[in-house]
């Protein structure tokens, strides 16, 4: 069997990776592959060195391909010859001596709470099933920073009312309880109500569904939170995540405990969590710099 495709195999059955996570991998590996051929002949990737792998990564950067994606195919690459390591069909990994490009600190962008507010206050949805759906759809993102994939997968049993949680299913299929606001299940049970109401045979394992009754799918929820971010914010990016990173941070402004949030967003280490934390020092910066006197003289 090709070894790429026992690689893939292990990723999806053992280590339950998402298709869109799968996709990425296998793009990465075919292009490397790729490239070892047409640059150096080379089809066997068993006998790849590191100089092979420096040499594409500087092929990448002239093609002016940014750090974050060359990082990423690496780190593909690193865990593709661990397995192989693992296998026993290598003894050393070529990406030992590799030194991925530093990638510049970016704060997430995030939608201010007052303007979530205004967007889950105002009557910017429709009445009856689509405008429950939608803002359903945008309440949840917000309300407990789950993952697009995550919201897709919802069942209605995943709804607690008697606990107030949700279960999401995350990354690997490891699964989270995320605690919820009366506000929150009340919303859910209204369009509950909308649903059973607008199909004669509704769908009762999804929790939500598009206007046919059919599951959700990753367009259609980037395509709603675009269109209502958009009555609220300026941001250039309006997408699900933004909401995902808006309840992290506004979390983290009002004191939360950084374990407590890596919990709730399902992060697998500690380190991802932390980018929030800068988005509190720089308010309190700002904080420091308006109000006290030594900040302006």
């Amino acid at each position: 069997m090709d070894h790429r495709q026992s690689f893939f195999n292990y990723l999806e059955f053992e280590k339950r990776y998402s298709n869109h996570t799968l996709i990425s991998y296998k793009t990465d590996i075919d292009q490397f592959t790729n490239f070892l051929l047409s640059q150096f002949e080379l089809e066997d990737l068993l006998i790849a060195r590191h100089t092979h792998v420096r040499t594409w990564i500087v092929h990448m950067m002239q093609n002016d391909i940014n750090a974050k994606t060359i990082n990423r195919k690496i780190s593909a690459l690193k865990s593709f010859y661990n397995f192989l390591k693992k296998q026993g069909l290598i003894k050393k990994s070529p990406m030992l001596k590799v030194i991925a490009p530093k990638v510049g600190k970016r704060l997430p962008k995030y939608v201010e709470s007052e303007q979530i507010q205004r967007l889950l206050t105002d009557e910017l949805f429709e009445d009856g099933f689509s405008g429950d759906r939608d803002g359903l759809i945008i309440d949840l993102l917000y309300s407990t920073g789950i993952r697009r994939a995550e919201l897709i997968g919802l069942k209605e049993k995943d709804v607690n009312f008697y606990n107030n949680n949700i279960k999401v299913y995350g990354k690997g299929s490891k699964e989270r309880l995320i605690p919820v606001s009366k506000l929150l299940l009340d919303r859910i049970s209204a369009y509950l109500n909308a649903k059973q109401e607008h199909f004669d045979d509704v769908n009762k394992e999804f929790l939500l569904v598009t206007d046919s009754g059919k599951p959700l799918y990753p367009k259609f929820v980037f395509n709603k939170v675009k269109r209502y971010l958009s009555k609220v914010t300026t941001l250039d990016k309006k997408s699900p995540h933004i909401l995902r990173h808006s309840f992290a941070t506004h979390l983290a402004n009002n004191g939360a405990e950084l374990n407590a949030i890596k919990a709730l967003l399902g992060h697998e280490s500690l380190a991802a969590t932390q980018v929030y934390t800068h988005n509190t020092i720089e308010q309190l910066k700002a904080v420091y710099k308006n109000a006290h006197p030594k900040a302006k003289s």
